[in-house]
């Protein structure tokens, strides 16, 4: 069983950048695909990044491209999400999940494990 958990969301105005993290406890990610997504009130969740944890290739919704960047420390067993230039937009509770494979899709059911979110909410 893989124990996802986020910390780092916030308030930030706009401009402002945040850095999510996300470890994980079970496992250790090295056969695994760890991915960002987004969930905004009344709207479907969305993917944000992904990162494959063999070689740390990446995937970047075009959204945030130039803007957010997905990462990964080895020795910490976390993922870290950098954002910057942050929007209003940007507003929503951001989820990590993780897969099985070194496959980077973009649909959340692609995805087994998930954290319980953290918030972040970009003030105009």
């Amino acid at each position: 069983q893989v124990q996802m958990l986020e910390s780092g969301g916030g308030l930030v105005e706009v401009g402002g950048s945040l850095r999510l993290s996300c470890s994980a406890s079970g496992r250790t990610f090295s056969t695994y695909a760890v991915g960002w997504f987004r969930q905004a009130p009344g709207k479907e969740r969305e993917f944000v990044a992904a990162i494959r944890w063999s070689d740390g290739s990446t995937n970047h919704a075009d959204s945030v491209k130039g803007r957010f960047v997905i990462s990964r420390d080895n020795a910490k067993n976390s993922v870290y999400l950098q954002m910057h230039s942050l929007k209003p937009e940007d507003t929503a509770v951001y989820y990590c999940a993780a897969r099985r494979g070194v496959v980077l899709p973009t649909a959340p059911l692609e995805y087994a494990y998930w954290g319980q979110g953290t918030q972040v909410t970009v003030s105009s």
